[in-house]
């Protein structure tokens, strides 16, 4: 230990007095003594310690952050060297500022004396480099350079307090800042959550819900902001006092119980039938906790136009209809059933009966496809019979990600997380690797496995992180569909360009085998049949550790998504 308090030692003191416990990041010359510091936090405190995780690449780096913060509605902490290593960081914290996630980047800069004088991976904006704080001021709700050592106190209670309030700050930190003493310090005191109470809005939402009891169903569709303000209770306890129908956004799956009485499925491009059918019939559409972007939306403009819809969020839907401000779901949600009647309405609606007691939700019909491996509804199939229960389920983007979406049941008790925001492919394997880190143990002791679903394209990006998991002894398992080819890509081309040409397939792989051979030890499989895929799952649930399964399919099959399932296609 180091007589005296750096820069750095006060950050991470500060870090963990936030209540973080991982911080991810790719080491480098001018962030290594914020991992220097992580080093000596460790030391002075036994029963407290910091895991300052090495990722592969600064993007997945940045979605372990993101995917912790997800999962445990606190926040993300993600660290990277100047350069191309800050650079990396972009697209991951798009995805945190697309979806209001709390995380904060912690980026490291040359010395400021060399600041405009040919310093290596210079962005000061000064002598021709570029400006790093003009990089990422447009995707964080906040970004400052720190200028001197007295100023990081301040400069990090704004960051911190930006990030808590709702997305990705970023401090850049010069080298020569890091490793300077830090004299007379304030200790660091968390800021509290700020959170705005639009009572006038609230009221107003509560009176139009009160007259559209009087007349028919109310439909309830909730977002992901639901699990950011863990705020699950209060929306359950909410439509059952109004005997609401139930429909989640495409990312929020994991927001309202399956079995529950009212459920209606997924709204949207991937979504059920059946909530487009209880839009249609309500009084009342109350969006909570969404903006209804198109992945949410889509196929369901007309019914929503023709209805009056009300909301409660953080954000102004992209749906017309009387807007209540809220960036505490689960407060709001409160006071809006203490407002309520205690019980609900009388009601004769076949929705009040509990999912298992009525027929399965409609699944979207694809066209058949007849090529190689199994198909996406079979593969998603097997994982709801194999999952247990409490088990977390990270989806890629794709032609994979729509049919999880659509098919997959959620683990009862489990976490559940697509990005749709920028949707950059690779996502789950780094959201579902920092989600695991945090929630590894539940609170019986058992251990969480995570589930990492993705195609092939997404796993070329960004699959090496199963190395990560490997390092870690992390319970991961990763579900790799692969199609050889960017499927959705594929499915563009022949729907859209006549299916003239593909530049979107490639010559045969066999992940698993390479898997395998990379790191011997790794539980791999590459299943051929169901019956092979499904014990190759159960044998991944009973094995220690992470694991890879990789399952052939076909790139020609259409995934339930409905601009595919309705466009009609182009001639050659």
């Amino acid at each position: 230990m180091r007589d005296g308090t750096r820069v750095v030692d006060h950050l991470i003191e500060a870090v963990a007095a936030l209540g973080v416990r991982h911080l991810f990041g790719v080491d480098g010359a001018n962030i290594e003594d914020v991992y220097d510091a992580v080093f000596d936090y460790n030391a002075a405190h036994q029963g407290e310690q910091l895991t300052a995780v090495v990722a592969k690449h600064e993007f997945s780096a940045a979605t372990m952050a993101d995917g912790c913060a997800r999962s445990t509605a606190g926040l993300g902490v993600v660290m990277a060297t100047s350069g191309g290593g800050a650079v990396n960081l972009v697209a991951g914290l798009a995805e945190s500022f697309a979806a209001r996630v709390p995380v904060l980047a912690i980026v490291g800069q040359p010395p400021t004396v060399l600041e405009g004088k040919g310093a290596f991976q210079d962005s000061s904006g000064r002598a021709g480099a570029f400006d790093a704080v003009r990089l990422f001021t447009p995707i964080t709700r906040y970004c400052a350079r720190v200028e001197s050592p007295a100023d990081l106190p301040a400069r990090l209670h704004e960051a911190a307090a930006a990030a808590l309030g709702g997305g990705p700050a970023v401090l850049l930190l010069p080298k020569d800042i890091q490793q300077a003493e830090l004299t007379d310090a304030p200790v660091f005191r968390p800021p509290a959550r700020r959170h705005r109470t639009d009572d006038y809005g609230l009221a107003r939402v509560r009176r139009a819900l009160h007259q559209a009891r009087a007349t028919g169903k109310i439909v309830i569709i909730a977002g992901d902001q639901v699990a950011r303000d863990d705020a699950r209770v209060e929306l359950a306890r909410l439509a059952t006092l109004l005997d609401a129908a139930v429909g989640v956004g495409p990312e929020a799956k994991d927001v309202y119980d399956h079995d529950a009485p009212g459920y209606c499925g997924v709204a949207g491009s991937m979504g059920h039938p059946e909530l487009l059918d209880a839009v249609h019939r309500a009084a009342l559409c109350l969006l909570i906790g969404t903006r209804m972007p198109v992945t949410s939306r889509a196929g369901m403009e007309a019914a929503l136009g023709a209805i009056p819809v009300a909301s409660i969020g953080a954000e102004t839907p992209f749906v017309p209809g009387l807007h209540a401000h809220s960036t505490d779901l689960a407060t709001a949600l409160t006071g809006l059933c203490e407002a309520l009647p205690c019980g609900p309405a009388e009601s004769t609606d076949s929705m009040s009966a509990t999912r298992s007691e009525r027929t399965p939700l409609t699944v979207l019909e694809v066209p058949p496809s007849d090529g190689p491996g199994l198909r996406y509804r079979e593969i998603v199939e097997i994982v709801n019979s194999v999952v247990p229960e409490g088990s977390d389920v990270f989806a890629d983007a794709g032609n994979t990600g729509a049919s999880v979406v659509h098919h997959l049941r959620v683990p009862r008790g489990g976490r559940f997380t697509v990005a749709l925001g920028m949707g950059g492919m690779g996502y789950a394997f780094g959201a579902g690797i920092g989600s695991a880190f945090a929630r590894r143990r539940r609170a019986d002791g058992r251990v969480r496995r995570t589930f990492v679903i993705a195609g092939d394209g997404a796993f070329l990006m960004h699959g090496l992180e199963v190395h990560t998991a490997i390092e870690y002894r992390l319970p991961v398992t990763f579900l790799v569909f692969n199609n050889n080819a960017h499927a959705m890509c594929v499915s563009r081309e022949q729907l859209f360009y006549g299916d003239r040409y593909s530049y979107n397939r490639f010559r045969p792989a066999h992940p698993a085998a390479g898997m395998a051979a990379m790191f011997p030890g790794l539980c791999a499989h590459s299943p051929a049949t169901r019956t092979e895929l499904a014990a190759a799952l159960r044998h991944c649930v009973d094995t220690e550790g992470p694991s890879f399964v990789a399952v052939d399919c076909d790139p020609d099959e259409l995934p339930p998504f409905t601009p595919f399932l309705t466009a009609p296609r182009r001639l050659p």
